[in-house]
Parts: structure tokens; sequence; C-alpha cells
């Protein structure tokens, strides 16, 4: 049976049936006004609204689509919502099992479907960057003559992960993660709506907090665990699903965290000084209570980078670009996915040599900054260039250190009041030991070292 008529059959069947379909496709939003978060996307004029005929001048501008965002953020959902404007036909490939031979089946159809019914085909392909060149290449006459409105879903940067003819006759439409408000508005949804769980049972304040740390943003994950737990809290005769069968329905406890509390803190308090103390496996404690609970990655991330400079410093001088590549690669994949690099990071930084002089460095120079130990700039360190400069003296005296064979003047730098200060104070730990080495050289070639 051809892709198509599977997906037409499957779609019959879940209308005439939806007791039978799961939760998530029986809440699926029918229009765009029931989608839950993307606002940007829903603006009145959005690409999307004129793709499905919204407004006087009905759909413009390109036919196909590319979605990017994490999983469960709505990608299948806006499809459906595009193919059901104009009673369009819907096809749903994966690229993960799908090959050339399939999309060309879809395309055959939908040229038959065009020319024999009138009937427009919508072509949704999921994870389109799992599709090779070649794959990604036999789609183009298909869009090239508007033969199927493709709207192709990835979780990866389609500027890496999508060939440039493709993109190029495509809009992309980036999709943010859903928040903890959107969750909670679809799970009260889900929980009233008749063709949900239609009020067979109620959801308590404390559950409801549960499903939405399990659901990590994730709309599918929520529903699915909505749906174990309501059959389970049924099948024992209870009127709301308790903690304790939800606990056991999704085989997650209940980890005890508030992210607006003291447990926020004491958690991220402790993560960060198992790092300083060199314990990996406690640091990974304390980060896995923290992803379980549903905390926000971005602020994890922000502790790493911060960690790294605070606690690591020059040690290990590769620490804070591993801690800045995880909060970009975070803030581009979000979670499940993102809890992987926020571990590669931490065991990175955890084993890491430590030390905390550039700390310690940065503390003393503010601190004599903010009791008034600054005094004027040396003189022949003043800028000499604009007009009356060199009358003043500016500049003058000044030696271009790289005018000398060792790179280096012995001049002064500082201010007089701070003429012999020291602020950093390197230790021997890791690399840090050449920097060591570099500012004992350095300060006696300044003639500030000692004999």
């Amino acid at each position: 049976m051809e892709p198509d008529l599977f997906t037409a059959a499957a779609e019959e069947r879940q209308e005439k049936d939806p007791a039978g379909a799961p939760l998530a496709v029986r809440m699926r939003p029918r229009t765009l006004d029931e989608v839950v978060g993307q606002r940007h996307l829903l603006v009145p004029g959005s690409p999307l609204r004129r793709l499905v005929g919204e407004g006087p001048a009905g759909p413009v501008g390109p036919s196909s689509v590319i979605l990017w965002g994490p999983p469960g953020t709505g990608k299948t959902t806006l499809a459906n919502v595009v193919s059901r404007a104009g009673g369009k036909r819907f096809v749903e490939l994966s690229a993960i099992t799908a090959g050339v031979k399939e999309v060309r089946a879809v395309i055959d159809g939908a040229r038959r479907a065009v020319g024999g019914y009138g009937k427009e085909t919508v072509l949704f392909l999921d994870e389109i960057h799992r599709f090779s060149k070649a794959q990604q290449d036999s789609l183009l006459p298909a869009v090239e003559n508007r033969w199927v409105t493709l709207i192709a879903a990835t979780t990866e940067n389609p500027s890496f992960s999508v060939i440039s003819p493709l993109s190029s006759r495509s809009l992309l439409l980036t999709l943010e993660p859903l928040t903890g408000d959107d969750v909670r508005d679809l799970l009260r949804r889900a929980l009233t709506d008749p063709r949900g769980l239609d009020g067979l049972v109620g959801l308590p304040p404390e559950s409801e907090e549960h499903l939405l740390r399990i659901a990590g943003g994730d709309a599918r994950r929520a529903l699915t665990a909505l749906e174990a737990a309501a059959g389970a809290a049924l099948a024992k005769g209870e009127a709301e699903i308790g903690l304790s069968t939800l606990e056991e329905t999704v085989d997650r406890a209940a980890v005890a965290y508030d992210r607006d509390g003291d447990q926020h803190y004491d958690v991220a308090s402790a993560l960060i000084k198992s790092i300083r103390g060199s314990d990996v496996d406690a640091a990974l404690h304390y980060l896995a209570r923290m992803v379980d609970a549903g905390e926000d990655p971005r602020f994890i991330a922000r502790r790493l980078m911060i960690s790294a400079s605070e606690d690591i410093g020059l040690a290990d001088p590769n620490a804070l670009s591993i801690a800045v590549a995880a909060a970009q690669a975070v803030a581009m994949i979000g979670f499940p996915e993102a809890a992987l690099t926020l571990g590669h990071a931490t065991i990175a930084l955890a084993l890491a040599p430590k030390s905390n002089a550039a700390t310690v460095a940065i503390g003393a120079a503010l601190d004599d900054v903010r009791r008034g130990r600054t005094g004027p700039v040396p003189r022949h360190l003043r800028d000499g260039h604009y007009q009356g400069a060199q009358a003043l003296g500016h500049g003058h005296g000044y030696v271009y250190p790289h005018d000398l064979p060792e790179g280096i003047a012995e001049q002064q730098y500082a201010p007089e009041a701070l003429r012999d200060r020291e602020y950093y104070a390197p230790t021997r730990h890791g690399a840090e030991a050449r920097y060591a080495d570099a500012v004992e050289w350095t300060r006696r070639h300044l003639g500030r070292g000692r004999d």
C-alpha cells in the first residue's frame, strides 16, 4: 500500500473511532487558534496564517516550510493544521524509515491527485536532517513545481542539515520550547475536553507539577503520561490522579524541587560546590536532580560557565570553552538531549585542575578601584593621536614592545599609586604552572621582579 493511502486510512480510522487513538492524537489542534505556544508564529498575517488561507490575500509566498525546533513543540501538529485547511491530502513520512522510493511514490500520488481530483497534497517529512543529500535532492522537483506542499521538520540547524536548493525554496520557521504554562494549559484542556478525558478524572496541583517536570516542555510526553496515569487512577476507582499513582505509572519519583524556592538555590549551590571540590559523582547527582525536576537548562549552563572561570580559571584554559560550547548547544537542542551536553560539561569541570587565582585577582583589583586607589594614567601611556596631545606630553617616551628582541619593554604601566601592586598570584595547578612562569618572567623584565 502506498504511504499516502496508508496515512489516509489511518486518519480515517481515527476520525471514525477517536476513542481508540492516543490522547496526544485526539487532542491534536484542528486550527491554529487551538495551538499552544509558538505565539510568535501565530500572529495575524504571519506566514503560517497565510499558508492556511487566512486573510483576504490567501496563501502567498513559498509553499514549502521547514519547521526547526525541539521535540514535542508542535511540528507535526502544525503540519496537520495546514493539511486540514482547504481539505488537503496529508501524507506523513519519517526520514528514519523512508527513502527515495517512498518519496517518489508520494510525489506520483500527489501528481495524480492534482490531475484527477484537483486536490493538493501536504507532505510532512519528519527528521529531514536524516536524509542524505541525494535523498533531499529527490524532493526538489515536487517542491519546485508545487506538486506537494512540503512541511519538513528537524531538530537540527537547517543551515547545516538541509541542502541549499531546498532551503532557498522553503520558508524557515523556528519553534521555541514550550513553557511550563503552555504545557499546563494543554493538560487542563485534555482533562476537560470531550475529545480528551472529558472530566472523568481530576489532577491535583502536586500531580500537575510533577507532570510538568516529567514533560520537560514536550507536549506529546505530557499527554502520554497523563493518559497512562488517568487509566491507572480510573482502574483503581480513584476520582483524581494522586501523586503516588502518577509515580507508579510513569516510573519517576516526584523529587522535591521548587524551581522558585530554596531547593532551586540549594541544589544549584551543591552542584557548583561539588564541581569545585572535584567530586564528579556528587556533581552528576545534583545535575540529575535539576534535569529531572525540569530546571531551565540555560540556568544550569550559566552556572557552569561561571564555575569555569571562578574555580578553574587558567589551571585548565579549555574549561571555559567547554562550558560556553555547552551553553550554545543547550540553546540549540533543549531537553532531553541537552542533559547529555550538561553532563559532558559537568564531568569535564569537576575533573579539571582547580585555581581561583583569576577570581582573587579581579576581586583585588576591583577592591582597590572601589577604595579609590587609582591615580592618573602615566603620561607616556596616554592617547597621543589627537591635536594638542603632543604639546601635553601624551605618549612621549612610550616604548613600543614589538621593537625589542624579547617583545617586552621595561616601563611603568600602572598608576604611580599602584606601581608595585600585584593582583594575580598563579598556582602551580595544571596548565596554570606555565602562567606562573610567565608572570615571574614578565614582572622581572618590567623591572618589578624579585631577584
